[in-house]
């Protein structure tokens, strides 16, 4: 069905998003979704460079391209992550400081934000496909007994989407909270 289609690709949105949120701990996620103005147009930093994190409280930038290295840099800083990188001119290093506990609670109430975002949508997802089950049984597409079935069918994956939804979010916090 388009259904869950749909709604394992708002799980994995929420991920990716996820995935952007800093830790404690050096994460080549923190970086992924910069783009970098290079050759007259924006371009994502991991199409331009190799990310790496040689140490947990470091990620290492090594451009494929060495001319593209002040680009790189100058989008890190705009990209307002509170992160400082030191260029050598071969490669970018960006020490990720430890996080304060205010910053940690601004970054669980934002996890909760994005989760929270994801479940309106597997909700909506859900109301998309219980309209379209009531339209095709209105059409003489399907039966009542086949109709109700289906939205069965569908609450078992907003159920599932939903769990997925919220495992994801109790990790990211669970990191976000340690040391």
């Amino acid at each position: 069905m388009d259904a869950e289609e749909r709604m394992d690709k708002a799980v994995s949105v929420l991920q990716n998003n996820l995935s952007g949120i800093r830790t404690g701990r050096a994460n080549p996620g923190l970086v992924d979704s910069i783009k970098v103005e290079v050759y007259g147009s924006l371009t994502p930093l991991k199409q331009l460079a190799s990310i790496g994190t040689p140490e947990p409280q470091q990620i290492l930038i090594r451009p494929y391209d060495a001319t593209t290295i002040k680009d790189i840099e100058k989008a890190i800083v705009a990209g307002d992550l509170g992160l400082n990188p030191q260029n050598d001119g071969r490669v970018i290093r960006l020490n990720v400081p430890p996080l304060s506990g205010e910053v940690r609670k601004k970054m669980v109430s934002r996890i909760k934000e994005l989760a929270e975002e994801a479940k309106v949508s597997i909700r909506n997802i859900r109301r998309d496909a219980n309209k379209a089950a009531d339209t095709a049984e209105k059409d003489k597409e399907m039966t009542e007994d086949d109709r109700d079935k289906t939205k069965d069918q569908v609450q078992e994956l907003t159920k599932k989407a939903e769990t997925n939804v919220n495992e994801s979010a109790k990790a990211r916090e669970a990191e976000v909270m340690e040391d």
